[in-house]
């Protein structure tokens, strides 16, 4: 079992923690991770694009011409996809663009994002996170303490209230709860901060 220290957020180590080997020292499957970000992005996806068919163009609906007899080509409407400002034909209409992925998928992708973060030396184990002010300028030493200059996932089992308004205003730190953190998540972010309780709850959930 990987064995990785817990720091407090004066980067102070505070003891150890060992880490099961089945969630964060597995083999990182990239085709897993592949389905599950493109599980993730194609939930995001509005899916409001929408073209007009030839019933929902303006124009009359009478017959431009007789049918026989005028020497030019038979036409029924100008509203005829062949016109211009006719209607379009199989254009894009609104709709979902989720599914669901099964569950076993999600939790090996997640194994392999842990394990991943994890062997590039991306993932800390914090004994909680929790602030004693809501001052952003507060949470930004923290960060400078860390030497953080990118991009920053925090997840715990409960999210703390000052933590929660001095990080907000930061554009690149985001948090998430133990059982909403998906993959797509742990990817995006450069580094990851796991609470201690918040590594417990992922092992009990994501060993085999």
């Amino acid at each position: 079992m990987p064995k990785v220290d817990v720091l407090n957020l004066n980067r102070e180590k505070v003891g150890e923690v060992e880490l099961a080997d089945e969630v964060f020292a597995a083999r990182v499957n990239q085709s897993l991770l592949y389905e599950a970000v493109r599980h993730h992005r194609a939930g995001l996806r509005r899916g409001t694009h929408k073209v007009k068919v030839r019933s929902e163009v303006s124009g009359s609906g009478r017959k431009l011409w007789r049918q026989k007899g005028t020497g030019r080509a038979r036409v029924g409407s100008i509203r005829s996809p062949l016109w211009r400002h006719g209607g379009t034909v199989h254009g894009p209409q609104p709709r979902d663009y989720s599914y669901r992925l099964p569950r076993k998928m999600l939790v090996g992708a997640l194994r392999s994002a842990l394990s991943a973060k994890l062997a590039d030396r991306k993932l800390t184990v914090l004994d909680q996170l929790q602030m004693d002010s809501h001052k952003t300028r507060d949470f930004r030493r923290v960060l400078e303490r860390f030497e953080v200059d990118r991009s920053l996932l925090l997840v715990d089992t409960d999210q703390d209230s000052n933590l929660r308004l001095s990080t907000r205003n930061l554009p690149n730190v985001e948090f998430r709860l133990a059982r909403e953190v998906h993959p797509y998540d742990l990817l995006q972010f450069d580094r990851v901060w796991l609470s201690q309780p918040a590594a417990t709850r992922l092992q009990e959930a994501l060993r085999p």
